[in-house]
């Protein structure tokens, strides 16, 4: 479990967010229960002490006080500020700074790119298959949000080969 928790699961469950962020703007909350429960599967099966656990929790508390404090405030969404904390609970203290930088470059960029393609129509082409499509009716309306869980994801998932519990699975 715990090799196959890091290897598999972290990343599937990155990428299930970031395409759930994007066809429905929400990150279930089933999400955030599976990175906590699967950090909580590697710890045991690597045998991490009570200080390394104690210091991923930490990480993720961290972030979940900040993010929830943004969500309050009304600058991301609450689904953000979970998967936000779950994953940070994974990176831990020491790959916290990369993640967050590159999540806040890599989400500058989408929502730059979002920005750019909402002030231009929809083509014209796409006509009624937008019907079977609505979440890129969604995506395209100028009032909607970002799907600020794709940079998070994003950068989860690029940070993950450089964290200690990476090597510690690959046994390296």
């Amino acid at each position: 479990m715990g090799a196959a928790s890091v290897l598999i699961v972290f990343p599937f469950l990155m990428v299930y967010a970031a395409v759930n962020d994007l066809l429905t703007m929400l990150i279930p909350n089933r999400i955030t229960v599976a990175l906590v429960a699967g950090f909580a599967g590697f710890a045991v099966a690597f045998g991490l002490g009570w200080h390394d656990v104690a210091l991923h929790a930490g990480a993720g508390l961290l972030v979940l006080a900040v993010t929830f404090t943004l969500f309050a405030l009304g600058h991301i969404g609450g689904g953000d500020a979970k998967l936000a904390a779950g994953t940070a609970l994974w990176l831990g203290f020491d790959n916290l700074l990369d993640y967050l930088t590159l999540a806040a470059i890599a989400g500058g960029f989408l929502t730059m790119a979002i920005l750019a393609l909402r002030s231009q129509p929809l083509p014209v082409f796409v006509g009624p298959s937008l019907s079977r499509m609505p979440f890129l009716l969604h995506l395209h309306d100028k009032g909607t949000g970002v799907p600020y869980g794709i940079a998070l994801a994003f950068a989860a998932v690029m940070i993950l080969p450089e964290t200690a519990i990476w090597s510690r699975a690959l046994g390296l």
